[in-house]
């Protein structure tokens, strides 16, 4: 399943350093001057999940091979990018192929990197971030209207459940709210997502911070912290230099190097899961002797979908499936231990699959 996280922010916020950070490569031209990155660059990340290792070597497992997100890192944006300024045309088009933002601000000093608005004031970059976007989905909305309305008028049922949700949406546009707090029902899902609102994505807010912060914060990224609580918003700390730096140490390295600043993981490791979290994903795995593999499904999918994550055969054929909770697969010392105590269980079509479970599925060809 491919789910993207698009890294977005003004110039010089430190998007394309985190970018090449995550991907460990260079693949992101990094300077210290807007509009370096005009091509959005992708780059997929292992999850970072302890449990993997624990349940390859109870099961003797030859691999491991972790669950994985997609970063895709979009050119800088400023203000007046809605009506094209800057590459702004090409950039929001860009932010609408993702599936969630991920949003870096600028909460370090340093006059050797210059600000495109002169100052550093993390809260006010937010909002011009949020008013571009709001602003794009509200010319993008207005111009759908009328087509709407003829479609109505021609008796077209799916036509007038849209109309209800582009009025809605365009209610809290106006008034300066994004999107994403459209109260709806769950039925009403898929036509809004099919609107392809940007301000409807989930958000999480990268503080970029200076060293010293690094392992603390510092009053920029806790304004960024009030703000994102006050939306609902996610928000994470994390240096994009230091980050940069353990990026390219030997792996046996990074412990130390953390340890000496005051780290007990990789920043990168935080902003994985949190992004990981922010889409809503839960991970599933299977176990043997070849490979002890993760795999990602939304929260709520039934057994038989995430039997189709594997193959689409297994999802056609789904007859039931082998399952056992995680803690309850270690308590047993693997498969067959939590055989014997009673932890494996048989669950149908309509288990929804909670994260952590191990899964074997048995289906018919």
């Amino acid at each position: 399943m491919g789910f993207k996280c698009g890294i977005v922010g003004l110039p010089n916020v430190g998007k394309s350093t985190l970018f090449n950070a995550l991907t460990e490569t260079a693949a992101a031209q990094a300077a210290n001057y807007p509009f370096c990155t005009i091509e959005p660059n992708v780059g997929e990340v292992a999850v970072p999940d302890p449990r993997l290792a624990v349940l390859a070597k109870l099961g003797k497992s030859a691999e491991i091979i972790p669950t994985r997100l997609t970063f895709v890192d979009i050119a800088g944006l400023v203000k007046g990018a809605s009506k094209g300024e800057g590459l702004g045309n090409q950039f929001l088009g860009n932010i609408r192929e993702v599936d969630a933002i991920a949003h870096v601000v600028r909460c370090f000093d340093d006059p050797d990197v210059t600000h495109v608005g002169s100052r550093i004031d993390p809260v006010a970059d937010i909002e011009t971030i949020e008013t571009e976007l709001m602003l794009a989905d509200l010319e993008s909305l207005e111009k759908r209207v009328d087509a709407l309305e003829k479609r109505i008028r021609g008796q077209d049922k799916e036509a007038k459940e849209t109309r209800d949700l582009v009025n809605r949406a365009l209610a809290l546009l106006r008034d300066g709210k994004p999107a994403r707090l459209v109260e709806r029902k769950g039925e009403e899902e898929t036509l809004f997502h099919a609107l392809g609102l940007l301000t409807s994505m989930p958000v999480l807010y990268v503080c970029n911070v200076d060293e010293a912060a690094a392992a603390t914060g510092n009053d920029y990224s806790r304004a960024v912290e009030t703000r994102a609580a006050e939306e609902g918003a996610a928000s994470v700390v994390i240096s994009a230099k230091i980050e940069a730096e353990i990026a390219v140490l030997p792996r046996e390295e990074r412990e130390h190097f953390l340890a000496d600043i005051g780290l007990t993981e990789p920043g990168l490791d935080r902003l994985i899961r949190a992004g990981y979290g922010l889409l809503h994903l839960v991970t599933f795995f299977t176990v043997g002797p070849k490979e002890t593999r993760a795999w990602t499904v939304t929260k709520g999918s039934r057994a038989p979908q995430a039997a189709g994550v594997i193959h689409t055969d297994f999802e056609r054929g789904f007859i039931r499936a082998e399952t056992i909770a995680y803690d309850d697969y270690v308590k047993g010392g693997g498969e067959a231990g939590a055989r014997d105590i009673g932890k494996l269980r048989l669950e149908g079509k309509e288990y929804e699959v909670a994260d952590g479970d191990v899964m074997h599925f048995r289906f018919a060809t």
